[in-house]
């Protein structure tokens, strides 16, 4: 007894004929099998060229056909295409097919659909299945320690999600990864399917559909500055090319770290051809977290009650943070609203001289190596992000996060740069539609140098950090802001008459 198989793309119309014609001989001979195997359009040349490779045939076109021994074993033996089937059908069977070429035409294309339509049933069941391959470098940190646990809760992918958690050194040793995965492992958790540490530099990020690039310790800090950006470019440079080879071609990227955020993104884009740009983000809401905390201290309110606070441009390093849009919501003042009623916070903080100087330096100095020592609040963040691009993220509030610009907000198209922006259907938009803002010419001219800078010294370029030389004439902050209170307090008085609830005084 002889098996055929026949494989052919799904499109193709003598595929289709000689499919049919083998079902007809299979129905009819009881010693006649046949098997069949249809690939989609898209990656017959591959699959093709790879069963020649392996099996020593030569064969070009659509369809091929071989048969196996079923008694004896061994490799196929080819027959060839659609035409040396036919006739070695006719020579054995005296059977042939009088198909004509327009039903050729239209079996094909049902056939191509059923092919489509079968492979998405498919990837439905094995997103059901299988679980979500989650990656995270720098796994000795704290922040890899306390974001494990978020992780495996069902708040950020979901509460059917099971997720495999890899975990690695950026020097790919071992270190202190084996507590790390026997304590995943004593969560018990119900999704977490399993956690294992990679130390072959060849097997990162295989089949990766999210990698979380903890960046915090490839760097001395008693290096120079310049030595300090230098550093990210081989680490990047590996990762980059090891996640163009292994990862899934949708994964999901996320750059936190102390230091070099943007760069950092940037460098993975650049040496990730393949993926979306889009895809691979920095974590800005770290620094937004820690601003609005210090705003909340100020007000004696709490931190979640206030939002839109935007940080621009190089999120760990030369950045603005604008309250311009900054509101607040159930602040305990003289006006009462429901709960979705808010005021512009700069209207609540009249002293100008705070925000100029206690504020942006008390933000500064806290820096983020101090959240990435605990890793408490960065691993929170992580895991919110994760879950807006998952989930969306809330309608019409403003988040910040450093992404790459097609040239919005005149930032040069191709940098990666802290912007707000909003996730929807897991695409990360920029908030273009944001017309008054703080990122005024002089704070944009100021980053754009600094994240310049960075890149150029990284790649080898310069060899020295050159400061940025502001320009004259530009309006101090303290004025500008002042400026904003008046603005800010005219259009909520707008605001307030043009809404339908009452306003309570006590």
């Amino acid at each position: 007894m002889a098996k055929f198989v026949i494989a052919g793309k799904a499109d193709c119309p003598y595929f289709a004929k000689a499919e049919l014609l083998a079902d007809y001989l299979q129905r009819n001979l009881p010693d006649f099998q046949v098997h069949k195997i249809i690939q989609h359009p898209d990656v017959w040349k591959r699959w093709l060229r790879d069963l020649c490779k392996k099996n020593q045939w030569n064969h070009k076109r659509s369809p091929i056909v071989w048969r196996e021994l079923l008694d004896r074993g061994g490799k196929g033996l080819l027959l060839g295409g659609f035409n040396e089937f036919l006739e070695h059908i006719q020579l054995y069977y005296g059977i042939t097919s009088k198909m004509m070429t327009n039903e050729m035409l239209i079996i094909a294309s049902e056939n191509l659909e059923t092919h489509i339509e079968i492979e998405q049933e498919k990837e439905e069941i094995k997103s059901v299945i299988n679980p979500i391959n989650v990656w995270i470098t720098g796994a000795s940190c704290p922040t890899s320690y306390n974001l494990i646990p978020i992780l495996v809760n069902g708040e950020v992918f979901g509460e059917d999600k099971e997720i495999s958690i890899h975990i690695l050194n950026n020097n790919f040793n071992e270190d202190s990864l084996h507590g790390i995965v026997m304590e995943a492992q004593d969560l018990a958790a119900p999704l977490l399917r399993n956690i294992s540490m990679c130390t072959a530099i060849e097997e990162a990020f295989v089949g990766a559909e999210v990698i979380i690039i903890l960046n915090d310790d490839i760097e001395n800090e008693f290096e120079s500055l310049e030595n300090r950006i230098r550093a990210r470019l081989p680490l990047c440079e590996l990762f980059g090319s090891l996640i163009e080879k292994n990862a899934h071609q949708s994964v999901k990227v996320i750059v936190a770290g102390k230091t070099f955020l943007n760069l950092t993104t940037n460098l993975i884009i650049r040496y990730t051809p393949s993926l979306n740009p889009r895809n691979v983000i920095a974590v800005a809401m770290v620094l937004e977290n820690e601003a609005k905390a210090m705003l909340a201290r100020k007000m004696k309110t709490t931190a979640s009650d206030i939002k839109d606070v935007i940080i621009w441009g190089n999120i760990t390093g030369s950045h603005h943070i604008d309250l311009r849009k900054a509101k607040v919501f159930r602040y305990d003042s003289a006006i009462w609203g429901p709960p979705s009623f808010s005021r512009y916070l700069l209207n609540l903080i009249f002293d100008s001289e705070w925000i100029r100087k206690e504020f942006e330096a008390s933000v500064n100095s806290w820096s983020l190596t101090r959240y990435f020592q605990r890793g408490v609040s960065s691993a929170h963040c992580i895991a919110t992000v994760l879950k807006f691009w998952y989930h969306n993220s809330p309608p019409g509030e403003i988040l910040s996060m450093g992404i790459i610009s097609e040239g919005e907000f005149d930032t040069p198209a191709g940098m990666v740069f802290s912007m707000p922006v909003q996730c929807k259907n897991g695409v990360w938009f920029p908030r273009t539609d944001l017309t008054e803002t703080e990122l005024t010419e002089e704070i944009k001219g100021a980053i754009i140098h600094d994240l310049q800078q960075e890149k150029l010294i990284a790649l080898g370029e310069v060899s020295t950090y050159q400061p940025y030389l502001p320009v004259a004439g530009i309006t101090p902050r303290e004025n500008r802001v002042r400026i904003q209170i008046e603005e800010n307090l005219e259009e909520e008085q707008k605001d307030q008459t043009g809404n339908d609830f009452e306003f309570y005084e006590n």
